[in-house]
């Protein structure tokens, strides 16, 4: 067991000195571009993050007071995004088997004739796809423009076999910490379609505080994960971001007129290429989670920082986006019941993790 701990650190600092040392230039950040308007089939732009390329797709193709659908499940840099853009969030109920909207979730926003609905995000939440081929019959049928937005989801493919990202009119990735295509920070948006409005690609880089906390954060990762199992890893984390070592991922600020770092232009160029078609994160509905976290901490996990705690996370933003709680009840539930496994653990001690939640297991009801 000690081998298997050892292996696994040596494999994780290499990767951390990759990503260190790790240089670009201004030709991998045109590289970048030029992969993704491949992959995705339109223009691309990198830029700084993902809720910057959220809304650079949403300004491109809706108008100052538009109302947009999001899923009743996300981060709030989903909701930033939409009003960045002008545009007027409106949260639809989820289904607890994929935590994403379905058509009979969505329907339940036009029973009482809400015409004035133009937009639709699909966010495909921790890399479980939507039933796309029915999202894009309810849209046709309600004249919706569908915007993916592939946080979670880079790699993925529909039931239909496209592949996630090649269906709407735009498509907005991020390569935030944890993400699908992780560099820690920056994003990118492509307009497949022509946009209505007139929209300024940016030109800036980062600056350079936010250039280096996006350097070594991979390094303080590591070392706050190794010191989980003697639980000084969240008090090491909560320390650096006290002292502004480390930003956490939703306070990393919506900017327009800034690009991708170079150096994670390249990085993210690597991942890109060797994308795979999984999920981000396994997730689970438990009862008494407080007690299955206790326990998983007593075993070395550090479980606590579950996407999402609310059904708009993280909490301390909740209150801002006055959230329809009466309207999106599975939403709510799922937030107070959910953990999810970080893919950065090795499967082995997964396995482990596994076991101790078994015994809470809340079988989902749309299964």
């Amino acid at each position: 067991m000690r081998k298997l701990y050892f292996l696994g650190l040596a494999a994780g600092i290499r990767k951390v000195w990759h990503h260190v040392f790790a240089s670009g230039t201004r030709q991998d950040v045109a590289a970048l571009e030029a992969e993704l308007g491949r992959r995705y089939g339109g223009e691309a732009w990198a830029v700084k993050n993902g809720r910057s390329a959220l809304a650079l797709a949403l300004k491109g193709y809706f108008s100052r007071g538009d109302k947009i659908i999001v899923n009743g499940f996300t981060c709030y840099a989903v909701v930033e995004a939409v009003k960045a853009a002008g545009c007027v969030p409106v949260y639809a109920d989820i289904e607890r088997g994929s935590l994403n909207f379905s058509t009979k979730t969505l329907g339940h926003l036009f029973d009482d004739g809400a015409d004035d609905i133009c937009g639709i995000i699909v966010q495909n939440t921790l890399g479980n796809p939507v039933d796309i081929e029915a999202i894009e019959k309810f849209a046709g049928k309600h004249g919706l423009i569908i915007v993916e937005d592939l946080a979670h989801s880079a790699g993925r493919h529909y039931a239909d076999g496209r592949e996630v990202g090649t269906v709407g009119v735009a498509t907005a990735l991020s390569f935030g910490k944890d993400k699908a295509i992780d560099t820690v920070s920056g994003g990118a948006v492509v307009f497949r379609y022509p946009c209505k409005n007139r929209i300024q690609a940016p030109s800036k880089i980062p600056q350079k505080s936010d250039r280096l906390r996006a350097r070594f954060y991979p390094m303080w990762g590591l070392w706050c994960r190794k010191l989980t199992r003697i639980h000084l890893g969240g008090a090491l984390m909560r320390c650096l971001v006290k002292i502004h070592f480390v930003e956490r991922s939703a306070d990393n600020k919506l900017d327009l007129t800034r690009k991708i770092a170079p150096f994670e232009a390249k990085l993210a160029l690597e991942q890109v290429r060797e994308l795979k078609d999984g999920v981000l994160r396994e997730f689970c509905l438990v009862r008494d989670r407080s007690e299955v976290l206790a326990k998983l901490r007593a075993a070395g996990y550090y479980f606590d920082g579950f996407w999402y705690e609310k059904p708009v996370s993280p909490e301390r933003y909740y209150a801002k986006v006055k959230f329809p709680e009466a309207e999106c009840p599975v939403a709510v539930e799922v937030a107070k019941t959910i953990i999810n496994l970080p893919k950065y653990y090795p499967e082995r001690e997964l396995k482990v993790a596994r076991e101790i939640i078994k015994p809470y297991l809340i079988r989902s009801q749309d299964e």
